[in-house]
């Protein structure tokens, strides 16, 4: 069902419908390493539809339950269809019952920075959203998420961005791509969003330029930031600002410190950047995908475990693993917020 990624003529499969044929670069050795990935996620799901971090830094239930989710749903599988419909329906109903009465998407006793649990569970929700055939639980979602925009939506920051907590009243980069993303994610999905927060945001992203066509950390601390820099690429695309001159700076910025330090480009935040620089040069083009694909497609392969996980940065495998997953599946297209 799915063509080669330069064709224009066939659209990019719903979630849920089988791929007949192997998308452009994806070779029977990434399939290998795909399917032991998502089997390995299926396997280490806890009871109660949760994923935690295993690294020093804290568990993060809601962030690494939603990463995970998102990287089972780049598979083809939704919350009713796919080997692994049932491990996505429980990731599901576990982000839910973790909306607390402000929309904040969290919980608190393991997530001293809630607020990247909270952008990512807004964006795996938006994507179930669309893919869900329960009306009911649709329903539900969909309350959920509103009452997190609107949370995102007041918490954001005089600058137009956003913290670790949702009332610091400050900013920093790394979370506000976080939830540019996840916005635009919810209003693709039908759910109200006020224009002006994402624009705003986007407006930030362009506060935190540097000279270079690097992004810093925040508008106060300066200094262009590799993994944010392609962070901010990404969220940029999924708002529809391919032509930023902000956007398209950072990108040639992003590929000049790929094309210089290979696997080690993004520091200890390897998988982190590699994640959001193969999503932003994977919207930029086929061609530029076809340059890029191979060689982190090797390298990601490269590092894979016995037991079908990865190593992730300092937050552990179920981190590493997601993360690895959704870069090697950005072909198939099934995820909505990263098709072309």
């Amino acid at each position: 069902m799915l063509a080669a990624l330069a064709s224009a003529a066939v659209g990019p499969p719903a979630l849920g419908a089988e791929v007949a044929v192997r998308p452009e670069l994806i070779t029977p050795e990434a399939e290998q390493a795909i399917q032991k990935g998502l089997a390995h996620l299926a396997r280490t799901q806890a009871r109660n539809g949760s994923w935690r971090a295993q690294g020093p830094m804290g568990v993060y239930p809601c962030a690494m339950t939603a990463l995970a989710g998102l990287a089972l749903m780049a598979g083809g599988n939704t919350p009713s269809e796919g080997e692994y419909a049932e491990n996505v329906r429980r990731a599901v109903y576990y982000t839910l019952s973790c909306a607390n009465r402000t929309g904040l998407i969290t919980v608190m006793a393991e997530e001293e920075r809630p607020m990247y649990g909270h952008g990512f569970s807004m964006l795996f929700l938006a994507q179930a959203y669309g893919a869900e055939q329960d009306v009911d639980l649709q329903r539900r979602i969909h309350d959920v998420l509103a009452r997190a925009v609107a949370l995102t939506a007041k918490s954001q920051s005089g600058q137009g961005g956003w913290y670790y907590t949702p009332d610091a009243n400050t900013d920093e980069g790394s979370v506000t791509v976080t939830q540019i993303q996840a916005l635009r994610a919810c209003r693709n999905a039908g759910i109200k969003v006020p224009k002006s927060t994402i624009a705003r945001a986007c407006e930030y992203i362009g506060k935190c330029a540097e000279s270079d066509g690097g992004i810093s950390y925040s508008v106060q601390a300066r200094g262009s930031r590799p993994p944010i820099t392609a962070a901010a690429v990404a969220v940029l695309y999924n708002a529809g600002q391919y032509e930023n001159p902000v956007a398209l700076r950072a990108l040639e910025y992003t590929k000049k410190q790929i094309r210089s330090g290979g696997a080690t480009a993004f520091g200890g935040h390897g998988f982190y950047g590699l994640l959001y620089a193969s999503e932003a040069i994977f919207l930029t083009s086929a061609e530029e995908w076809r340059a890029f694909f191979p060689k982190a497609r090797d390298d990601i392969l490269r590092r894979q475990n016995k037991d079908g996980s990865w190593p992730g940065d300092s937050v552990g495998e179920t981190y590493g693993t997601a993360l690895a997953l959704v870069i090697l599946q950005l072909p198939y297209q099934y995820l909505p917020i990263l098709q072309r």
